[in-house]
């Protein structure tokens, strides 16, 4: 969790002195934290370590909080060495049971498709669209809500969460509803009940608490770290629902531990799983339920393998750019090349973000919600303004087939069909040309820092990544074989 960049931030360490547990307090110099520290009776300064230090106590820390709220940000995460996950002692390995097993899945139902469209006189609707099935239909008809539009030849609905709710509750038990993209929704209460419909209810079923996810939108966390934080906390908690909320909300490190040392043994999930898990509860205890003595960085974490990424060769990625006929797919595949673009910022680029004065591309609230400016290919420039010319895109970039903004799963699959028909055998997936942008890149000799910031990255360690898959002078070594 990054840290306001407008408050100072106040770091707890771990402190042992002759055989007690303290806390060090440490902070960039700042007169009014001097001031605020001298003020607290629980707080000492010491001239043997030359800094504040407190008791290791949950009331210190909770007293600690609380004493410096608007004046600074108080950090545990060095408070604890966060361990390794070990097996547990006392059950035996890979026992094949996985967490999240009260969380059952209804059987499948058909999807009830809603999307903006014009009716008329330009007013805005929202129009249902589904695979034929009678009982839907039969509920349509009966609905005091859904109107039939003989133009658009289909079901439409006014625009307002309170009524996607009201659809929602008339087509419950025979159809699941599903938002497009252009759908922007913020309402809590509907997006909870749409991402929980698919799940069995049952009488022990405990639901994600609605804070959480306020939570969440307040400090403008991104939807798809919600939506994942969500499912995560909702597995967890129906994991104990045998046991109730309440009992949950009281659970200690080693209960939660218990938790995520079991996920592992079961060999089904991986280490950014685990740890995804580790860090939607945490967020749970910690700033929902306000238990900063909970430290959740003391939760032993599973080690994460160090991978490299999956490279193509140029040849590999100039068969797959040619194996499609089709100008819009063409430009899209060549834009996660040309670009080193992330799937998600293909498909959310506007007319306006291509500067071809500047020969620059603009991604606007790319992962980590940064803009940042990447190379504007001219061959790519030529063919995107073919592309226009057929077009004629109105708002995003690029357009699906119906309107609106194109979609990552079409995306995916245009690649997939791509590579297939190249002949590529690599496993490869659409983000797999990020990766061979900044490795050719590197193999070119272009400076390490400049990749970083065509990419985003925030660290140059994310960046230097490249480095171990780069055969940038290897072919000018020898190998000791060739000499004997």
């Amino acid at each position: 969790m990054q840290f306001p960049s407008n408050q100072p931030v106040i770091y707890l360490n771990a402190l042992d002195h002759e055989g007690k547990k303290y806390i060090r307090i440490w902070h960039k110099p700042n007169p009014f934290i001097v001031k605020r520290l001298r003020e607290a009776a629980w707080i000492k300064y010491s001239k043997t370590y030359k800094c504040f230090v407190m008791s290791h106590s949950p009331q210190s820390i909770e007293m600690t909080f609380f004493h410096f709220q608007g004046l600074a940000q108080v950090n545990t995460r060095y408070l604890y060495q966060p361990k390794r996950l070990k097996p547990d002692k006392l059950m035996p390995v890979l026992t094949g049971g996985q967490q999240g097993g009260s969380l059952k899945k209804m059987p499948d139902m058909p999807v009830v498709k809603l999307q903006p469209i014009l009716v008329e006189e330009n007013k805005t609707m929202i129009g249902i669209t589904f695979r034929y099935s009678k009982k839907i239909y039969e509920a349509l008809q009966c609905s005091s809500l859904a109107f039939w539009q003989r133009e658009q030849k289909c079901f439409t609905i006014p625009e307002g969460g309170q009524n996607i709710q009201q659809l929602a509750r008339e087509l419950e038990g025979i159809g699941w509803l599903w938002l497009s993209q252009e759908l922007v929704v913020r309402d809590i209460l509907l997006l909870r009940r749409l991402w929980e419909q698919t799940y069995v209810k049952v009488a022990s079923y405990i639901t994600c608490p609605i804070d959480y996810l306020e939570k969440l939108f307040l400090l403008n966390y991104s939807m798809n770290t919600i939506r994942t934080y969500h499912s995560l906390l909702l597995r967890f908690l129906n994991s104990h629902n045998e046991k109730g909320l309440g009992q949950v909300n009281v659970f200690t490190e080693e209960e939660i531990n218990q938790y995520h040392r079991q996920m592992v043994q079961a060999g089904a999930y991986s280490c950014s799983f685990i740890n995804q898990s580790i860090n939607a509860v945490k967020f749970y205890y910690q700033r929902v339920l306000g238990r900063h003595e909970m430290q959740l960085n003391n939760v032993e974490r599973p080690e994460k393998p160090d991978r490299l990424p999956t490279v193509l060769s140029k040849e590999e990625v100039k068969k797959i750019l040619a194996a499609t006929d089709n100008l819009k797919h063409g430009c899209m595949l060549q834009l996660l090349y040309a670009g080193g673009l992330r799937i998600g910022e293909v498909i959310n680029l506007k007319l306006t973000d291509v500067q071809s004065d500047r020969n620059l591309l603009l991604i606007r609230g790319g992962k980590g919600k940064k803009d940042r400016t990447t190379l504007l290919s001219q061959k790519l420039l030529q063919n995107l303004r073919a592309y226009y010319k057929e077009y004629r895109p109105k708002v995003w970039l690029f357009e699906g087939q119906f309107g609106g903004q194109y979609t990552a799963d079409s995306l995916r699959n245009v690649f997939q069909a791509c590579r297939k028909k190249a002949g590529v055998k690599t496993n490869a997936t659409p983000h797999t040309l990020r990766h061979s942008f900044a490795t050719h890149l590197l193999e070119q000799g272009t400076d390490l820092r400049y990749i970083q910031t065509l990419l985003g990255h925030r660290s140059s360690k994310t960046t230097e990544v490249y480095t171990h898959v780069t055969s940038y002078a290897l072919d000018k070594i020898v190998s000791p074989l060739d000499n004997l």
